[in-house]
């Protein structure tokens, strides 16, 4: 295996590492908001399941407004209101038909959100759904000047393709209603167990074939140097150029190259920055997968032949006729995974590539001493906290989540993340861990059983 590969694969893992994330709460604060009497709600995330003609049709997520009613958290607890549309569309004067607790549903513009849900609310509304002009979804807001704000009926923001479908429907005479909730996420999902439990894995797994091959090259070494061969001098370079040690320089240049990679990715997040990361994502997938499968099938005596001849092949050097058999498998995996990466079981590929690759990682890349374990990990924490907290100060938002969630890019995230779906989240989404906080614990376990296995 060629040495700088490797140390590319880790490097872009390293810096790829986005803290352990949820799916995303649907509870967003806004210090830029101002908060005031009757204008303090928080944006809350609402689901918006319709009707249409007395058959469920689509679910739509909305936001809630900063005023208004609060909604219930369970879908039980709401009740179902025919939905009608505002005479104006905009609603910025009271509504000409008449209105027996109907939802209404509005244009926005013409007036503030404010004044719209007043005339709605005196029409005699049940709530008010205002259409977005764009298909993201905004925070509605009171006006700087308004001072008593009693707005006592729900204001929920629907992007504009939601809010032109819904009014496509009513404008075809069909009878639409809908229900707004807005269900509370459970504080643990299951998921985040399984997730800790392939973390965890990953890492003992990891460490466990690290510390048997550090075993088995002591004993090799004292078995030469107690019959005196001259193999050992070979022997020994042989085995420093198979491991990477990093080093104090190292270590501390982690903070400089990880935070350089992590805003490049925040700035150039979109779908082709994204396609970019899968396909490399993929090479280290197929570097990782090949070494985990090759490794794992020498174990059996009906490979081992395979596995200890080689042949010389240009580029790659000695590769041994097991790493042949397998790499076409590892490609088509890699490659079936990046086509249908958007099906709702695609997960599980990803995070069979992703554990591979940190294994494949955490075998050749080594810790040397605890000297260098604590700078590493204590530049790995200021890295995390800076990302993550304080640079919202400079950016308005949380650099690592961003990434981590892939906003901007139209697609669920990076694809270095271990993730798996939230078995009882009413939202749905998956909870995420990031690559790095894998591998960056996982050299200093690796360590210490080695240590543990050779002393």
């Amino acid at each position: 295996m060629d040495t700088k590969r490797v140390i590319n694969i880790f490097i872009f893992i390293l810096v790829s590492s986005p803290c352990l994330a949820s799916a995303g709460d649907i509870v967003h604060q806004d210090n830029n908001a101002p908060k005031r009497p009757g204008c303090d709600n928080n944006f809350v995330l609402v689901k918006v399941p319709t009707w249409v003609d007395g058959g469920e049709d689509t679910e739509y997520v909305g936001v809630g407004a900063r005023f208004g009613r609060t909604l219930e958290a369970k879908e039980k607890d709401a009740s179902q209101n025919r939905l009608v549309l505002a005479d104006p569309p905009d609603c910025c004067s009271k509504p000409k038909n008449k209105l027996t607790g109907e939802a209404i549903l509005v244009h926005r513009g013409g007036c503030s959100f404010t004044a719209k849900a007043n005339f709605a609310e005196e029409a005699n509304a049940s709530a008010i759904l205002i259409i977005n002009n764009k298909t993201e979804l905004f925070k509605m807001v009171c006006e700087s000047n308004e001072t008593d704000v009693d707005i006592r009926i729900p204001a929920i923001m629907l992007p504009q393709d939601a809010g032109a479908n819904l009014e496509k429907l009513i404008k075809n005479n069909s009878v639409v209603s809908v229900q707004l909730y807005s269900p509370r996420r459970p504080v643990v999902d299951v998921a985040e167990v399984f997730l800790w439990l392939m973390a965890v894995g990953t890492i003992l797994c990891a460490s466990y074939w690290s510390a048997w091959t550090a075993r088995e090259t002591a004993i090799e070494l004292d078995k030469l140097l107690k019959d005196g061969s001259d193999e050992f001098s070979n022997m020994e370079g042989v085995n420093s150029n198979g491991f990477v040690d990093i080093n104090m320089a190292s270590a501390v240049s982690f903070v400089v190259i990880a935070s350089c990679f992590l805003v490049m990715l925040y700035k150039l997040m979109s779908f082709w920055f994204i396609e970019v990361l899968v396909v490399l994502f993929c090479i280290g997938g197929v570097e990782g997968l090949q070494t985990c499968v090759v490794a794992l099938l020498s174990c059996f005596r009906w490979f081992q032949h395979a596995g200890d001849s080689f042949i010389k092949v240009p580029f790659f050097g000695a590769v041994s006729y097991l790493t042949l058999a397998v790499c076409p498998f590892c490609i088509a995996f890699s490659v079936v995974w990046a086509v249908y990466r958007r099906i709702s079981f695609a997960w599980i590929g990803q995070d069979i590539l992703g554990i591979a690759l940190m294994i494949t990682v955490l075998q050749i890349v080594r810790v040397p001493n605890l000297k260098v374990g604590t700078v590493l990990l204590s530049c790995a924490f200021l890295y995390d906290i800076f990302w993550v907290f304080v640079s919202k100060w400079w950016f308005h938002e949380s650099v690592m989540i961003v990434v981590a969630r892939g906003d901007r890019s139209g697609e669920d995230g990076i694809p270095m993340l271990l993730k798996i779906p939230r078995l009882f989240d009413p939202w749905g989404g998956y909870s995420v861990i990031g690559f790095g906080d894998i591998i960056l614990p996982g050299l200093i376990v690796a360590f210490s059983l080695r240590s543990a296995t050779v002393t």
